[in-house]
């Protein structure tokens, strides 16, 4: 009852589904550093949806709730 060449074959699978060391993304950041520049990215998002909402009339659409608030 020998597998043959099963495991051979199983690790040469799980090796190329496996993604290729170095191709991933590195940013070299501490978490701490990493909260920051998120936290700064979110701001400037939200700064920025807040800007379209009084340039657009004041109606801001929540994308994720599909929901529509008026802003007077």
């Amino acid at each position: 009852m020998t597998r043959g060449n099963q495991r051979e074959r199983d690790r040469e699978r799980a090796q190329a589904r496996k993604p290729p060391a170095g191709k991933g993304k590195i940013d070299d950041l501490t978490p701490e550093q990493r909260r920051e520049r998120d936290k700064k990215a979110l701001e400037e998002k939200a700064a920025k949806k807040a800007a379209q909402v009084v340039a657009g009339g004041g109606v801001a659409v929540d994308n994720k709730n599909k929901s529509t608030t008026v802003k007077k």
